[in-house]
């Protein structure tokens, strides 16, 4: 089994000549489906699901019913060739795969909550668990978690506490570019729409400049 990490939360999963693409985002690499059998996506956000990138592939798109129906409005294209899978399923696009959960993280309790599942990709004698957007556990051993590092909907604390949880040998983190120069656009956008709808300012001061 060989994993290849592509940008924030895109992995590519490749075993006996299948390979497998989860998360293709707006912050991975742009040919990171390049050569997929199959892609699977946890859930609708940007960051985890980009239709130019899925336009660069021909390969099936397994997901779940907020993601296909998102592909059917903007991607009619890409939406032909989506496999909708509900969590708990067991399904194989080439390798075998259980979908896992199916909340995203509470972002905020002022925001809704949006579906997500996970994934446990079997490859071999190995499993590796996708969680998208959620520290739900997987509910089997695992020998590879892809954790999620950072986050608007999480601590550090946290993700400690559920590699504590799931207990994989390996954990190998994604999720990671949220607090990079190109992330924190997210974070400012939380806080600038929460803090001016209570009345109050919020601003991200370059270094050097004044207030």
């Amino acid at each position: 089994m060989r994993i290849t990490k592509l940008g924030h939360s895109c992995v590519r999963i490749e075993h006996d000549g299948t390979t497998l693409v989860l998360d293709p985002g707006v912050w991975s690499e742009p040919d990171s489906v390049d050569g997929a059998d199959a892609v699977l996506i946890t859930h609708e956000h940007p960051d985890h699901v980009l239709v130019d990138t899925l336009r660069r592939s021909t390969a099936p798109v397994y997901t779940i019913d907020a993601v296909a129906a998102l592909l059917a409005r903007e991607a009619p294209d890409v939406a032909e060739r989506v496999v909708v899978v509900a969590p708990g399923e067991s399904f194989d696009p080439g390798l075998p795969v259980r979908a896992v959960g199916e909340l995203h993280a509470v972002i905020h309790p002022e925001l809704p909550r949006f579906a997500n599942s996970g994934y446990v990709v079997t490859a071999g004698d190995a499993k590796v668990y996708h969680p998208g957007d959620a520290l739900t556990a997987p509910g089997e051993d695992v020998d590879v978690l892809l954790l999620p590092v950072c986050a608007p909907w999480m601590k550090a604390s946290e993700g400690v506490e559920f590699a504590r949880e799931v207990r994989a040998p390996r954990n190998v983190a994604i999720h990671d570019r949220v607090y990079s120069e190109a992330g924190l656009g997210v974070v400012d956008g939380h806080l600038d729409r929460f803090l001016t709808r209570d009345g109050l300012s919020y601003v991200r001061l370059p270094d050097g400049t004044d207030l």
